[in-house]
């Protein structure tokens, strides 16, 4: 029909919201956009890491690049790193990457002076910006106080000493690893189960449970008072097809019908505590939109370059 349009408008419904976890739904798009939007907050979404150590004093057991490696891994606050600069695109200090426009400085001088093993954790780094620390995943109601120490950097005995200072600048997942903000991001096809109602009364109350009891997952259960089977958590089935497997091998095929929704996904989304999973979605879909909007407005690679920067770059997997 002319001048229809067939663009889809994507509904997200939230499901479960924390600091550091996220659980939704994301309606009427297809399986692409759906992986986009998970590559982008997986690799795409700026966080600030550690990138630059100079260690001053380094007498413990471990060398100073096994030390650099851990510091570099250590998550940081990164509510600001969308407004940051890449340190390569900074005119402030030439692209060296040590400027506050760029760049977060760390101090860190420990030195053991008692017979006690002393831990040296991410608690004792001193930032020269105090939006951009090490993520405190300590819980206040707990009275545990190992669980205050921050992440374990190294072990000093008498005498050992640790003094360095080191550099946090923004990046992306896609350049490393420390620098992506997600645990974990997860999705599924929303799946729709029926159960053929009139083969299912053919089986006996045993054969229901076997049947039943062949899912890896809690998927259906049987009323105690009807007999009947029911799904109970229809997420719960993870495409294993063992019920399916069940009914064929029990000759009943079409015992139940599993679809797979190709337009409906349920995202499961954790964070390193870099961001809250809330901004860390936020950020990706409008990464994401940037994106699209390089191809749309762009007539060439080239132009893509010079509009957006380093997103031309991106379309080209460089």
């Amino acid at each position: 029909m002319e001048g229809a349009s067939y663009a889809r408008m994507p509904r997200v419904k939230i499901r479960e919201l924390k600091d550091d976890y996220a659980k939704f739904e994301l309606r009427d798009t297809d399986a692409s956009i759906a992986n986009a939007l998970r590559r982008v907050m997986i690799a795409e979404v700026p966080t600030i890491a550690i990138d630059l150590v100079e260690i001053e004093v380094n007498s413990s057991v471990l060398n100073d690049e096994f030390i650099a490696h851990r510091l570099g891994l250590i998550p940081l606050t990164s509510e600001r790193a969308m407004s940051m600069r890449f340190s390569r695109d900074c005119d402030a200090c030439d692209g060296d990457g040590q400027c506050e426009f760029c760049s977060v400085e760390f101090h860190l001088r420990v030195k053991c002076m008692t017979d006690q093993t002393l831990d040296v954790s991410s608690k004792d780094l001193y930032s020269s910006d105090p939006s951009v620390v090490p993520v405190d995943f300590s819980d206040p109601a707990s009275s545990d106080s190992s669980e205050s120490r921050g992440v374990i950097i190294v072990k000093l005995r008498r005498g050992q000493e640790l003094r360095l200072r080191a550099i946090a600048r923004k990046g992306i997942g896609k350049d490393h690893a420390k620098w992506s903000p997600a645990a974990t991001v997860t999705f599924m096809y929303e799946p729709e189960i029926h159960i053929n109602e009139d083969l299912m009364e053919t089986l006996t109350l045993e054969e229901k449970r076997e049947w039943v009891d062949s899912s890896p997952t809690r998927v259906f259960e049987i009323d105690p008072v009807t007999q009947q089977v029911m799904v109970v958590d229809a997420e719960a089935y993870s495409y294993d097809d063992e019920v399916l497997k069940k009914a064929e091998a029990m000759g009943k095929p079409g015992l139940v019908e599993i679809i797979a929704r190709q337009d409906s996904f349920i995202f499961t989304v954790e964070s390193t505590g870099a961001i809250k999973t809330s901004q860390l979605v936020l950020n990706a879909i409008e990464i994401l939109k940037q994106k699209l909007d390089a191809v749309r407005l762009s007539e060439d690679t080239v132009e893509a370059d010079d509009q957006f920067g380093e997103l031309g770059a991106h379309m080209r997997g460089g």
